[in-house]
């Protein structure tokens, strides 16, 4: 029910939540950036590879969140999803949507070459190091330090914070969760500017269905569980088939 200051209601319940919200989407991963380039510097001048950056942004990025969460607790208490699901899991919709995800991620992503019938161009070889690293980030490191700074994080905060839900159908979720999907998608927009177009929006449109079913998770499971198992599994099977292809070509 809105009040009777309506403007009261828009700023207090929507727009101050959302704006906070959105803050809180560029400073965790951005600070967290600012943070792997100045360890990175410290410990080592020459520069070092993506993959390495990565391992240290998203470390930082996990930490930040978890800081973030223990500091808004006090402010704002919700069940943030940081323990075992309490009630059903969705691990099976999360291995069997993370999985098709994966192959429709390496569709959207490696359209041009598919048509072409030419493999990719990677930007390192092979080895097994390479190879190695990057599926454990793709499919155990990059999930919990994603997942908890964008849905244990910011879908619990905004839920919490504005109120609304949305159904289309037998399908029920907070209006959070959208809102957080929307975000989660920009932030990869960038891709817009290395990318062909239709790439790029493809990129942004399963970006958000991710995102959302992420948050449905989270909210039914009441856990951030089963979305980190969607999200390792969608992105170890891009990187799976990504380096099959390569290696068979």
């Amino acid at each position: 029910m809105i009040s009777a200051h309506p403007e009261r209601f828009w700023l207090t319940r929507v727009t101050l939540p959302v704006a906070a919200t959105v803050a809180l989407s560029i400073a965790v991963p951005y600070a967290a950036s600012a943070l792997a380039h100045l360890a990175l510097r410290l410990i080592q001048s020459a520069p070092v590879s993506i993959l390495a950056w990565l391992y240290v942004q998203h470390g930082f990025q996990l930490l930040l969140a978890l800081l973030a969460i223990a500091i808004l607790r006090r402010r704002v208490p919700a069940d943030y999803g940081l323990h075992w699901p309490r009630g059903k899991t969705y691990f099976a919709e999360a291995m069997v949507g993370g999985a098709f995800f994966g192959v429709l991620m390496t569709v959207v992503d490696y359209a041009p070459q598919l048509l072409a019938h030419i493999p990719p161009v990677l930007d390192y070889k092979l080895t097994t190091p390479n190879v190695s690293g990057w599926l454990f980030f793709e499919g155990v490191y990059v999930g919990p330090t994603e997942e908890i700074p964008f849905r244990a994080l910011l879908v619990t905060f905004l839920a919490a914070t504005m109120p609304g839900r949305i159904r289309v159908g037998r399908f029920e979720m907070n209006w959070a969760g959208v809102v957080v999907a929307v975000i989660f998608a920009l932030l990869h927009a960038t891709n817009f500017a290395t990318r062909p177009w239709p790439l790029a929006l493809g990129q942004q449109l399963y970006a958000f269905a991710l995102g959302v079913l992420y948050a449905y998770w989270l909210e039914k499971s009441r856990s951030i569980v089963a979305p980190i198992i969607g999200h390792n599994v969608s992105d170890v099977v891009e990187y799976a088939l990504l380096f099959l292809w390569v290696a068979l070509a």
